[in-house]
Parts: structure tokens; sequence; C-alpha cells
């Protein structure tokens, strides 16, 4: 079964810095593309980052651009999100995400969030 389990997040003042995990199982990790989303009460989820599946390429929200950075460790089959300088509004659950084919079917599959709150 395609797992994807998010962690590191928390409570940090305005300024401060965090480290998202997403450590997934159940699929070939490597070839895949895998991003991170995030939510806040009242607001659809929005895409934070994504990147593919060979390192190659990233993408980043204007919001969070030259502050987060996102990698991946294909040893370990997880990625990674560096937030640094959060701002009070980075406030959200965090999710990781990937979109995994099987057979001719394409499936979405999302990790259980992670609370990151910043305090002013």
């Amino acid at each position: 079964d395609v797992q994807l389990q998010a962690s590191g997040g928390g409570l940090v003042q305005a300024g401060g810095s965090l480290r998202l995990s997403c450590a997934t199982s159940g699929f070939t990790f490597d070839d895949y593309e895998i991003g991170w989303f995030r939510q806040t009460p009242g607001k659809e989820r929005e895409g934070v980052s994504c990147i593919s599946r060979r390192d190659v390429n990233t993408y980043y929200a204007d919001s969070v651009k030259g502050r987060f950075t996102i990698s991946r460790d294909n040893a370990k089959n997880t990625i990674y999100l560096q937030m640094n300088s959060l701002k009070v509004e980075d406030t959200a659950v965090y999710y990781c995400y990937a979109e995994i084919q099987n057979g001719i079917m394409w499936n979405d599959y999302w990790g259980e969030g992670t609370q990151v709150t910043v305090s002013s």
C-alpha cells in the first residue's frame, strides 16, 4: 500500500525555522514527483512546493520562494521541506502528496498533515 507520513511540524516564532519530512513507502519513490500542500481553516488546499523525480526541477509558490527549500533523499524514500524565515501566514496544516500510477490509472495519495503554527 502507498503510504506518505508527514512529520516535523510544531510551534515556532516568526522568523524561525522548521524542517518537515515526508516518509513514503509502497511505490518506486524515485519514479515520481512529490509535493507539499498546505491548508488553513476555511481555505482551499494550496500547493507549496514540489520536486521532480530526478531532483532536476523544483517548484515553489510565490509566497514561499526564497524561504522554503524542498529536497528528496531517494535512498530514504523521503522528501523534506526546509522552512526558514517563517511568517505568521505560513501557519497551516502541511500535507505531502503524490500522484502514483497503478496500471492505467493514476491515483492521488495524501499523507496525514502536520500542523505548523507560527506565532508573532
